[in-house]
C-alpha cells in the first residue's frame, strides 16, 4: 500500500544564500557565447550536410527572431533594437527572406517544419503586409503540416485584434503573451505600462480566432516586487485560464545590459 502520509517540504535557506548567483538564461544549445567567425560558411555546409547521413531526413524547427520595439523594457536582456522607424523593419525583412533563400538551397527544398517560433524583440512591431511576405517565403522554402506547433510571441500593448486574426489565417496555433507582473509600481520600474484589460483582450482574441494554446510569462524578482503583489498578479493570470504558464526569474547584471542600469539596485526584492 501506498506511503500517503504528507511530507513537509524543507527550504534551506542557507544553500539558497550560499547558492545565489545571478546569470543569464539557459536558452540554446550551443549558447551564444559558443558562436565563433573561425566556424565559417563552409565549416556550416559540411555540417549541414550530415543531417541526411544514414539516409533519414529528420523535420526542422526554425527561429525567426525579429529584434525591433517601440519602447525600452529596462529589465529585458534580449538582442533588440528601439526604434519607431519602421523602414527598418522592411530592410531587415528583405535579408531575413535572402537568409531563407539560402539555408533552403542547402538544406534541400520542402523540408518539413514541426515547430516554428517567432521571438524578440517584438514580433509584431512588423506590418501586417511584412508578417504575410515572411510567412509566404517560410511556405517557398519549406512546409508546414497540419500538426504542427507555430507559435508567436505578442505585447498586448502593440497589436490589434485584427493582426491577431490575420496570425490565425497565416497558420499560427499557439500564442505566447508577455505579462511580467499586473502591479503598477512594478509596470512602472520596468517601463512597461500595460493593464490588466489589454491582455485579457488579447486572450479572447486568440480563442476567438482558433489558437490551440495560449501562453503567459511572467518574472518574479523584479524591483518593487512583493510576495504579496506577485501573488495578486499570479491570481489574475489563473482566472484566465491560460494553457500555460512561465515563470522566470530576472537577473540582474547590469555591467552586461545596459538598460539594466535604470534599475534601482534596493528595489530588487531578497531572494528569499
Amino acid at each position: 500500500m501506498q506511503n500517503e502520509t504528507a511530507h513537509q517540504m524543507v527550504v534551506d535557506l542557507e544553500l539558497i544564500r550560499r547558492l545565489d548567483k545571478n546569470g543569464p538564461r539557459y536558452t540554446s544549445y550551443p549558447t551564444a557565447d559558443r558562436f565563433v567567425e573561425a566556424f565559417n560558411a563552409e565549416t556550416y555546409s559540411q555540417w549541414v550536410a550530415k543531417r541526411e547521413i544514414g539516409g533519414v531526413s529528420r523535420p526542422l524547427s526554425l527561429y525567426i527572431h525579429i529584434p525591433f520595439c517601440n519602447t525600452l523594457c529596462f529589465y529585458c536582456a534580449c538582442n533588440k533594437v528601439i526604434t519607431k522607424d519602421r523602414s527598418k523593419s522592411a530592410e531587415y525583412i528583405r535579408y531575413l527572406i535572402k537568409e531563407m533563400d539560402m539555408q533552403a538551397q542547402l538544406l534541400g527544398a520542402g523540408q518539413v517544419v514541426e515547430q516554428l517560433h517567432f521571438g524578440g524583440g517584438t514580433p509584431t512591431f512588423l506590418s501586417d503586409d511584412e508578417i504575410r511576405q515572411v510567412m509566404a517565403a517560410i511556405r517557398r522554402n519549406f512546409k508546414l503540416v497540419e500538426d504542427g506547433e507555430y507559435s508567436i510571441e505578442i505585447d498586448p500593448r502593440k497589436v490589434s485584434h485584427e493582426t491577431i486574426a490575420l496570425l490565425g489565417r497565416e497558420g499560427f496555433n499557439r500564442i505566447s503573451i508577455g505579462v511580467q507582473d499586473f502591479d503598477d509600481e512594478v509596470q512602472r520600474a520596468v517601463n512597461r505600462i500595460q493593464s490588466e484589460e489589454e491582455t485579457l483582450g488579447i486572450i479572447k482574441a486568440a480563442r476567438a480566432n482558433g489558437f490551440k494554446s495560449v501562453s503567459i510569462d511572467l518574472i518574479y524578482g523584479l524591483p518593487k516586487q512583493t510576495l504579496e503583489g506577485f501573488g495578486r498578479t499570479l491570481d489574475r493570470i489563473i482566472a484566465a485560464n491560460p494553457d500555460r504558464l512561465s515563470i522566470y526569474n530576472y537577473a540582474h547584471m547590469p555591467t552586461l545590459f545596459k538598460p539594466q542600469r535604470r534599475i534601482h539596485e534596493e528595489d530588487l526584492p531578497s531572494p528569499q
